[in-house]
């Protein structure tokens, strides 16, 4: 049963203060997330924006580009505002063919961890996500042991989780004090509608978002407007949406950040006019029986 709580402004990732609603910067590299934007202007224009509108969270990863959107970042924001949380995530590569691989072993997660640093101009990363792609060789506690002694080290402030089952993180919280998870969830489609996706932890996601909230831990969902391919849309959200005079994206970031307080959406974009449609969501309000009926539809 979907759980809608109050909507609170922010949430605590560790003991990090974040406003409940981030930017991805998946997005700022070129198509395919390879190689330089196609307007570096206007991707630096972006990381400005976000900063001037009060987005204190930004997530990204040595191989978005490769290392394209880390150097922006570096570029555009170092030195960093005092209250800006940067998020990385490690437990993956990329191919020259532009194919996503795994790099999930602990050598591999070093070598990200310290791009990750070099590219970010860090000595320690506020927040990383163990993004764990399947059909890997790599046990996950090999991996996630990795993650801990690079914590150790102090390279890692706070540890986190990506793509992982219900399993995979209540036995990560017996080894590791983790603060947040990173997984598709978003409105358009629910666990029957999703099914089974290659790459994608589908299952539990429900359970996974209740369990952050009861352990004070963040849940940042990626994909949380819809996921790549063909828009399955919610008829919940279009008729809502034309109601209240807002657009479809503004009223499915407003049920993520209705369904739980402890999701911190980080939609990503290229554009500067997208980016504050996206952080003006904070300001829809969804009554009970519109939550209801975005819900249903979902399900």
């Amino acid at each position: 049963m979907t759980d809608f709580a109050h909507t609170p402004e922010t949430t605590r990732i560790g003991d990090l203060e974040v406003r409940r609603l981030g930017f991805g910067a998946m997005q700022l590299p070129g198509p395919m997330v390879w190689g330089p934007p196609k307007d570096p202007a206007a991707a630096r224009a972006v990381l400005r924006r976000a900063i001037e509108l009060g987005i204190n969270l930004i997530d990204t990863s040595w191989y978005y580009g490769p290392h394209v959107s880390n150097e922006l970042i570096k570029d555009v924001l170092h030195p960093y505002p005092k209250d800006l949380v940067l998020v990385t995530k490690l437990g993956g590569a990329r191919r020259d063919d532009k194919s996503w691989v795994s790099a999930l072993r602990p050598e591999e997660l070093r070598e990200g961890c310290e791009t990750d640093l070099r590219l970010l101009g860090l000595d320690r990363v506020d927040v990383v996500h163990l993004r764990w792609i399947p059909h890997t060789e790599v046990p996950f506690r090999e991996a996630l042991d990795a993650m801990v002694a690079l914590q150790k080290e102090g390279k890692i402030r706070h540890l986190a989780l990506s793509n992982v089952s219900p399993a995979q993180l209540h036995d990560a919280m017996t080894r590791a004090t983790i603060v947040g998870v990173s997984n598709l969830y978003n409105v358009a489609h629910g666990e029957k509608k999703l099914g089974k996706l290659p790459h994608a932890s589908t299952e539990g996601q429900e359970e996974i978002v209740d369990l952050c909230a009861k352990h004070g831990m963040a849940f940042l969902p990626f994909f949380s407007l819809a996921i790549p391919g063909p828009r399955r849309a919610n008829p919940a959200i279009t008729a809502i949406a034309a109601r209240k005079k807002v657009t479809e994206s503004q009223v499915a970031l407003a049920w993520l950040l209705a369904r739980s307080p402890a999701i911190v959406p980080i939609p990503g974009t290229s554009s500067v006019a997208h980016l504050e449609e996206n952080w003006a969501a904070r300001a829809v309000h969804l009554d009970a029986e519109e939550l209801r009926e975005i819900s249903t539809a979902r399900s």
